[in-house]
């Protein structure tokens, strides 16, 4: 179970606490167990800060604890602060990955059939959309609806998201997409053939929690070969 501790302190001097930090980074490099440390700084009070800090399990929290380094920057870090630090130990029994469920959203609205459902819940009017088959950048929503409409009218299919990882402002998605040519694609008419094809997707979200630029990239080429689009090519 992923463990987070909460280390509440009060310093009027950060500036050397955050230089010390990067201190037991540095002097921690491949024995380290936490994944990911955050520092908050109320803003109605400058000199206090709140350090979030991931483990894997408690258990990887304590043998990062025993490491002599720690110990020795923590007595260090006690030494800047105002007063002693709290610790809040945490069990993490709930953690939704809000960007990473949108994205996933997205490729599920997408492919829903019947008419394509609103897109404004998912991407940002000035939606920017980079797909390296097109030779123009799709910008705006209407123009991606089009885009979207485009690949809907020649297939029925589906996306299946096999990983996702986040950092920040961006998700990115590795998924297999199959599809059974319906309808006119690329001037190529209906037929009928399944086709599977691979491909990942990072997707940057805005302030306001939508979808604002994606980076597409996937095995087209692949496709049109499963349609016999190469076929003549190759004689």
């Amino acid at each position: 179970m992923t463990f987070v501790q909460l280390i509440d302190c009060r310093t009027s001097r950060f500036d050397e606490m955050d230089r010390l930090m990067d201190t037991w980074v540095e002097q921690t490099k491949g024995k380290r167990t936490a994944t990911h440390a955050l520092v908050g700084k109320d803003r109605s009070d400058e000199s206090h800060f709140i350090e979030i800090v991931e483990f894997p399990s408690y258990e990887e929290a304590m043998r990062n604890s025993n490491l002599p380094e720690t110990d020795k920057i923590f007595r260090e870090l006690v030494a800047l602060c105002d007063e002693m630090p709290t610790f809040t130990d945490l069990d993490v029994v709930r953690d939704e990955q809000l960007y990473a469920s949108t994205a996933r959203r997205f490729f599920e609205t997408i492919a829903l059939h019947g008419n394509l459902p609103p897109l404004d819940g998912l991407l940002s009017e000035h939606y920017h959309d980079h797909d390296p088959a097109n030779e123009q950048d799709t910008m705006g929503m209407d123009a991606m609806r089009r885009e979207v409409d485009m690949w809907r009218s020649g297939f029925d299919f589906a996306f299946e998201v096999e990983d996702q990882m986040a950092q920040d402002d961006r998700v990115c998605s590795r998924w297999t997409w199959r599809g059974t040519h319906k309808g006119d694609f690329m001037g190529l008419p209906a037929t009928g053939k399944q086709c599977t094809m691979t491909g990942a997707t990072i997707h940057r979200f805005g302030d306001d929690g939508k979808i604002a630029e994606a980076w597409w990239q996937y095995d087209r080429l692949g496709l049109l070969a499963q349609l016999g689009a190469l076929d003549a090519l190759e004689r």
